[in-house]
């Protein structure tokens, strides 16, 4: 059965790890936080849990993405200013730092922020102080701070675009949000969970994934991660009719993905097949090619133990046996 906390959702050792891992953090006194994850794997939705299972849950969760405002903008978005700063500053401004006080600021793609701003953000770290653009005195807050990046900070520290100094302080405490092509049969966990809500958005009643698509959804590798699952889904309640998703109304982009990737264990008397649109591989054929070939590799890794090999393959053991009976396997 899955696992509900928030909206993150899977039953994979990983994600249970990253939950895990959220439920110590939050109740910790640490004013810093680093998420690193690829696109769409969920660095908004874990910052938002950091927050809400925090003492500081009834204050404000300030979400800034510091790849949406332009440099010459940041600094002031984020501290403020004073009126007649600079041209066009007709008022004073109260900036997103101040209104986060008590409560958790996030700031997304945090590797875009310019190297003067992350100088001032590293003190605004150290000392929990800072000053409006224009200002003279100081104000003072108690907030906590959330970055998040799609990728890995150090090699962008040794390129010269982010600050060593900052990098570590940032560095104290962080989480990796596994991709979803690593999380097993999490993939269709979510399409079940994407199905349900999609279908009391749309007035539907589409009752879930046929088994090709479930084959194709777990050996495509999803660049976009969970959001691109999501999007895709929801693709297919707009255009389409059927009562379960079906491999026709997928991207011809996915399913060339998984043909490329599953061709390789076509057995070499099928080849590829003719159609009217030119060559094809047959599918189905390719598909159950390359899961009895995994099944057969773990079950000679794991000595012939169907548990030790479902547990290789992120599959539970019924699962397992459910596949190779399909596929014709004894254990």
């Amino acid at each position: 059965m899955a696992h509900y906390q928030g909206e993150l959702i899977g039953e994979h050792s990983s994600i249970e790890g990253v939950r895990r891992l959220i439920g110590r953090v939050a109740a910790s006194p640490s004013r810093t936080v680093l998420i690193y994850g690829e696109t769409g794997t969920g660095k908004g939705l874990v910052a938002r849990m950091l927050h809400e299972q925090s003492a500081r849950a009834r204050n404000e969760f300030v979400d800034v993405n510091c790849a949406a405002i332009p440099s010459s903008l940041l600094e002031s978005e984020l501290f403020g200013h004073e009126r007649g700063a600079f041209t066009g500053a007709s008022a004073k401004k109260t900036g997103l730092v101040e209104a986060a006080n008590r409560g958790t600021i996030f700031l997304d793609e945090i590797r875009e922020m310019d190297l003067m701003l992350q100088a001032k953000l590293l003190s605004l770290l150290d000392t929990q102080r800072f000053r409006r653009v224009g200002a003279v005195r100081p104000i003072e807050v108690d907030v906590r701070f959330i970055a998040a990046t799609n990728k890995i900070l150090l090699s962008e520290v040794t390129a010269g675009h982010f600050r060593e100094d900052l990098y570590y302080r940032l560095q104290v405490i962080a989480i990796n949000i596994p991709p979803l092509r690593e999380r097993g049969d999490d993939v269709l966990i979510l399409a079940e969970h994407f199905i349900r809500k999609l279908n009391a958005r749309y007035d539907r009643s589409i009752t879930g994934l046929s088994g090709e698509v479930e084959s194709v959804f777990k050996a495509y590798p999803w660049p976009g991660n969970v959001r691109e699952l999501e999007n895709l889904l929801e693709r297919i309640f707009i255009l389409e009719d059927d009562n379960r998703v079906l491999a026709r109304h997928l991207p011809d982009r996915i399913l060339r993905t998984v043909r490329a990737g599953t061709a390789r264990v076509l057995p070499a008397t099928e080849g590829p097949a003719r159609t009217g649109h030119g060559e094809e591989y047959d599918f189905r054929a390719a598909t159950a090619a390359f899961q009895r070939e995994l099944i057969e590799k773990a079950l000679m890794h794991a000595e012939g133990s169907v548990a030790a090999a479902a547990q290789q393959l992120g599959l539970s053991r019924h699962a397992l046996r459910h596949q190779m009976i399909k596929l014709g396997l004894r254990a």
